[in-house]
């Protein structure tokens, strides 16, 4: 269990191996404990409850006992709610919808991260508590301001956590922390149970450790919510990559001033590791549209929030006070002049975003280190936030990922989070499969109806196609079958002793599927198979009772191998 990786399809594995889904919320425990830094959870659940809700979730869902932490401006039920500031506390008796999606998955809450207080920062030391520990290099920040959330990623803890992310506090402390930052369109994910930083601009987001995993978090996690009026029905079908791929990235000068000689020469190195088309493009109105993030009248947003807190001896951290106290000077006319700037510039920019299937930026200009942050609390934060503050104020979405050694952050416009998944994936060399599309029905195949084998005829005179070759989890044995021809496998899912079979995934037209299913004999059936990577599909299933007579041949892991093999 140490050394298993926490990504879904390890943990999905394990899983299906045999492993209780209690000694995974344990081992995250255990690595909690080992991680011996008190600054990541402000509240954890109950050890032992955690352990038997995760043996209690139906082993059917999705994320079934998959633990997951939440960032303290998100309601758990029955936890305490802080957002970093002792004086809002209230513990709630309903999750967050967002919480409550992914608890409908099975997925089970060890805890509540630590935060720059009421969201306000981008560096993650802006909190009465102790500051968490960067998970990658303990001299630098950890981030912010969903610190804990990140560094619980970072470390190992978790194989995934929600954050929020108004300002970038969903993609900084994941280049920090060298994990995936998911920051999906607004209103994709419900912010009802969510402290408000900005109201307008907010978006729950998520860390983890792959695109993939983040990409299937925030399929489970979306939903139009009608309580919640910035909440929009936002589709997020599997992820698609576009073919002979551009990209605008920023004219080098800009990533020279902004990220100095390295940071510039380590995004010139990202660009031609994507292999794709360029187009530079002037960055100087994205950094003005940023500017008024915190400069502009968007911060009122923020003083409505804490206001009742300010007449509060040492309630609100020195540092945000001083962020935040500056609207109090702005009016409703500089309101009016900052809106009508923002759309200007808009405007001016929507041109390059629709010019190119993706922008591509440093997620952060360099690494800012807690001797930094110490020194000039403000600026050095406000540096980190150079590539993220203006995405939310033009209604983006982005997607923050490790790459080329470096980080980078994929941005697109509203509604496109699963082709930007695709986009990131194909640049890091794990394209996605093609996609089922509407009035299909997947269709794992095992055996004679496999490409290139005497049934496959079958699935392709009914409009079939090849979705992907894959291997289910380790817990099945595949048989071969007596009679014939042609030569018939069964795969049976065991409790013990079973493996990885090789398998294809086909699309099949729903229109088509009674035909087909009506010319499938006996003992073979159609049930759900779980493939490895811990997502599952209707496939061809055994009856047990084929055992007798039949061959085992669950050691060769393949049909194929058995056909050439007995060829």
């Amino acid at each position: 269990m140490r050394d298993l990786a926490f990504t879904l399809p390890a943990l999905a594995a394990a899983r299906a191996s045999g492993t209780r889904p209690s000694a995974i919320i344990a081992e995250a425990y255990r690595r909690l404990a080992a991680r011996d830094d008190p600054g990541i959870f402000l509240h954890l659940a109950d050890k032992s409850e955690a352990m038997a809700a995760a043996d209690a979730a139906d082993p059917a869902l999705p994320l079934a006992g998959i633990p997951f932490a939440v960032k303290d401006n998100i309601d758990v039920a029955g936890m305490p709610t802080t957002a970093a500031c002792p004086a809002l506390t209230y513990t709630p008796d309903e999750d967050a919808v967002v919480v409550a999606r992914l608890k409908a998955a099975g997925a089970i809450v060890i805890g509540k991260t630590n935060l720059d207080q009421f969201a306000t920062g981008l560096n993650g030391t802006r909190t009465p508590f102790p500051v968490p520990r960067n998970a990658v290099d303990d001299r630098l920040v950890p981030g912010g301001s969903s610190a804990g959330s990140a560094v619980a990623v970072g470390a190992g803890i978790v194989p995934f956590s929600l954050g929020t992310d108004t300002a970038g506090s969903g993609r900084v402390p994941a280049a920090l922390n060298g994990i995936v930052g998911l920051k999906p369109t607004l209103g994709a994910l419900s912010t009802t149970g969510v402290v408000p930083a900005c109201r307008t601009l907010d978006a729950v987001s998520i860390f983890a450790n792959t695109i993939e995993d983040a990409h299937h978090i925030l399929a489970l996690a979306a939903a139009f919510d009608d309580a919640d009026p910035y909440s929009r029905p936002i589709p997020i079908p599997p992820p698609t990559a576009p073919e002979g791929l551009t990209l605008g990235v920023p004219q080098a000068d800009t990533v020279a001033i902004h990220g100095g000689p390295s940071g510039a020469g380590a995004f010139a190195q990202a660009i031609t590791a994507t292999g794709a088309k360029t187009a530079p493009f002037d960055f100087a109105p994205f950094a003005e549209i940023a500017a008024l993030l915190y400069a502009g009248a968007p911060l009122a947003e923020r003083l409505a929030v804490i206001e009742p807190f300010l007449t509060m001896p040492d309630a609100v951290h020195p540092v945000t006070r001083q962020v935040v106290e500056k609207a109090a000077t702005m009016s409703a006319v500089d309101a009016v002049r900052d809106h009508d700037r923002l759309k200007t510039l808009a405007r001016a920019v929507a041109p390059i975003i629709d010019s190119v299937d993706a922008l591509m930026v440093p997620t952060i200009p360099a690494p800012c280190t807690l001797e930094e942050i110490e020194a000039d609390p403000i600026g050095a934060n406000n540096r980190l936030g150079t590539y993220t503050n203006f995405v939310n104020l033009l209604d983006l979405c982005a997607l923050a990922v490790p790459f080329a050694g470096t980080h980078v952050t994929l941005i697109a416009r509203k509604g496109e989070d699963s082709r930007l998944a695709g986009i990131a994936a194909a640049m890091a060399g794990n394209p996605p499969a093609p996609a089922l599309g509407p009035g299909e029905m997947a269709l794992v195949v095992c055996g004679a109806h496999m490409s290139g084998l005497p049934l496959n005829g079958q699935l392709t005179e009914r409009g079939g196609r090849l979705l992907q070759a894959t291997t289910t989890a380790p817990a099945y044995r595949l048989l071969a079958l007596p009679g014939g021809p042609p030569a018939r496998p069964g795969l049976i899912r065991v409790a013990e002793g079973g493996g990885s079979v090789a398998v294809e995934v086909w699309a099949l037209p729903l229109a088509h599927v009674g035909s087909f299913l009506a010319g499938i004999p006996a003992p073979l059936g159609i049930g759900t198979v779980a493939l490895e990577d811990g997502s599952a599909a209707k496939g061809f299933l055994c009856e047990a009772v084929a055992e007798a007579g039949a061959q085992d041949i669950t050691h060769l892991k393949s049909w194929r191998n058995f056909v050439t093999s007995s060829g």
